[in-house]
């Protein structure tokens, strides 16, 4: 019966494969379209935002630019829209290869409530974004004079109304582009009055030899520029070598009272039989005690383990090029759609181990498991995509994008979960105790302060966090801001020892807690184990106030709500980790002794 079962989760994992490559389309390049002398290539204009609030983004045409006369939505994928993406025809006419010399787009005479509109968005660092032939550019739409003035009353706003782009092609292949506005062509907006404004454009095109396979190289340079790259890997040596010296110095102490501590259980059971045990063979009748709240428990393995999956999965993608620079929404659709086709993982985990614990109601587990982390996402997105329908922003996700995610979920996501809960409580798996498990609990001795579960928590969380902080920034200025990180060889290194980390000093803190006599350890080492998640976001806390610009009700609320969504999967992820690691060390030197 079990090796049916063990056939089972094989085929499961090689449909899930097949199934997730079939899924997620993965283009080589962003275009792969070849265009001939005077052909029309198209131009895209995004969003505009607040330079600084990464979050809050709006349509090119909420500004009042110059529209073109029938303005179409490019159809967009899935992750697009998740990324805040709304790509819209923008009126420059870029045609291959014919250059242009200053032409007007439109001339257009801005209301006082229209020039009211550009000032206070060149007073918040407005940028704009577009894409030609699916390579990104960037501007800003206008700049604030501040020289010599010490009242902001004084600053003088201007809008930029002549934007260039400089276009390099390698025959018939677009390769580069970059814009930039001219200094010169301003429009003084300081004042709330009418103001006639000619915007223009011209443009320029340049051979080059860079080919088309490698024109998407530019972005990841500056991620991977000499001095960036030592400060990465002088991180990761700063990691290795803490955790070397940390786990080698606790491992070493371990493994001696380890070995004195079956010395003396041994040398007790040859000297006499009734001698009164102490330390951690003392309470192994208790030891393998099933914890209270078992189906919470297992629905938090499941999920845990779900996450580690989903969390393997993006490092492979990563470190096969998927998430190149600009390769828009790809990372969003990744998320979305693995975690669908992993939900199987979770519900056979969670079942089969609620099962093990003899635990009867495997449905309302089943049911536990499913909405132990959806559920508090489910209330954050709510939450937040309201903020953004008030903000009128580009993060509010259309109704129709909801509509989808929620077909996934009820016929991807729920029916694997109830499939692999299935196959979970079919699986017949007993739980694998080393000793008997007496009938009434011991009662656990007067512990001092620091053996309770909060300072044990911050032992436990404080050696992980410090071995992943540095690349941490990185992490967040890519998220929450407009730096490209593409070192994912380095992050996956940092990911290993993260999990390294988690597992031994939760295996530590386990066997002081039983040295104690404290035979509640399960619990113990899940909480232990995920609370690197908590040090994360104390470390949103410093990045926000020390490290960024960001401010205002919107961003705030994205970043902190998000962020604990994301360290919430940590705190489960990890959770996992350190109460597997836990559980194999315990059934290992409980094997070693004799107990009656």
């Amino acid at each position: 019966m079990v090796r049916k079962s063990s056939m089972g989760c094989g085929n499961y994992v090689v449909v899930l494969v097949l199934f997730f490559f079939g899924a997620m389309k993965v283009r080589s390049d962003s275009s792969d379209h070849k265009y001939k002398s005077g052909e029309e290539v198209p131009l895209y204009a995004n969003k505009v935002g607040p330079f600084h609030n990464p979050s809050e983004t709006y349509r090119y045409f909420d500004l009042p630019f110059c529209s073109p006369g029938h303005v179409k939505d490019k159809t967009e994928a899935l992750g697009e829209v998740l990324n805040g993406d709304r790509l819209v025809t923008a009126p420059y006419k870029l045609d291959f290869t014919n250059d242009r010399e200053t032409e007007v787009v439109c001339k257009k005479t801005l209301s006082k409530e229209e020039v009211a509109r550009f000032r206070d968005a060149v007073a918040k660092d407005y940028y704009f974004q577009m894409f030609y032939d699916d390579l990104p550019i960037w501007g800003f739409i206008g700049k604030v004079d501040k020289e010599g003035k010490a009242d902001p009353s004084e600053y003088k706003y201007y809008l930029f109304k002549h934007l260039h782009f400089d276009i390099h092609h390698n025959k018939d292949r677009v390769i580069e582009v970059n814009a930039r506005t001219d200094p010169n062509a301003l429009v003084d907006i300081t004042e709330d009055k009418e103001i006639d404004v000619d915007f223009m454009y011209s443009v320029k095109w340049k051979e080059t030899d860079i080919p088309f396979e490698k024109r998407m190289e530019k972005y990841s340079q500056t991620s991977a520029l000499p001095h960036h790259l030592e400060i990465h890997w002088f991180s990761i040596i700063n990691s290795c070598v803490t955790v070397l010296l940390l786990t080698g110095f606790l491992a070493t102490i371990l493994m001696r009272v380890l070995k004195n501590d079956f010395v003396k259980y041994a040398h007790d059971e040859e000297a006499a039989d009734d001698q009164e045990e102490t330390g951690w063979k003392y309470i192994h009748g208790d030891v393998f005690r099933y914890p209270k709240q078992k189906s919470l428990f297992a629905a938090a393995l499941g999920s845990g383990t779900q996450l580690f999956t989903l969390a393997i999965f993006i490092f492979i993608l990563a470190l096969v090029g998927v998430f190149y620079p600009y390769n828009r929404g790809a990372l969003f659709t990744a998320l979305v759609v693995i975690y669908a086709l992993t939900s199987g993982i979770a519900g056979y985990t969670a079942a089969s181990f609620y099962c093990q614990l003899e635990g009867k109601n495997w449905v309302r587990n089943l049911l536990l498991t499913g909405g132990l982390f959806c559920g508090p996402l489910l209330l954050t997105f709510c939450f937040l995509n309201s903020v953004a329908i008030g903000y009128h922003a580009t993060a509010a996700l259309p109704f129709g994008t909801i509509v989808v995610i929620f077909l996934i979920w009820a016929l991807v996501t729920s029916p694997l979960l109830v499939l692999g809960g299935i196959a979970g409580k079919n699986s017949k798996a007993e739980f694998q105790a080393p000793t008997r498990t007496t009938k009434y609990p011991r009662e656990i001795p007067q512990l001092p302060w620091y053996r309770g579960a909060l300072p044990q928590m911050a032992m436990a969380g404080f050696l992980p966090f410090s071995a992943i902080y540095i690349e941490l920034y990185y992490i967040f200025a890519s998220v929450w801001g407009h730096r490209i990180y593409t070192i994912y060889s380095i992050l996956f290194i940092v990911f290993i020892i993260l999990i390294i980390v988690t597992a031994f000093i939760t295996v530590a803190l386990t066997y002081f807690q039983l040295a104690a006599e404290d035979h509640e350890w399960w619990w113990r080492s899940f909480v232990c184990g995920g609370s690197t998640g908590l040090f994360i976001y104390g470390y949103c806390l410093y990045y926000y106030y020390a490290r960024s610009d960001m401010s205002g009700f919107m961003q705030t609320s994205f970043f902190f709500g998000y962020m604990a969504c994301i360290c919430y999967a940590f705190f489960l992820m990890l959770g996992t980790v350190g109460f597997r690691a836990a559980l194999f060390f315990v059934r290992h030197i409980y094997r070693s002794i004799k107990c009656e």
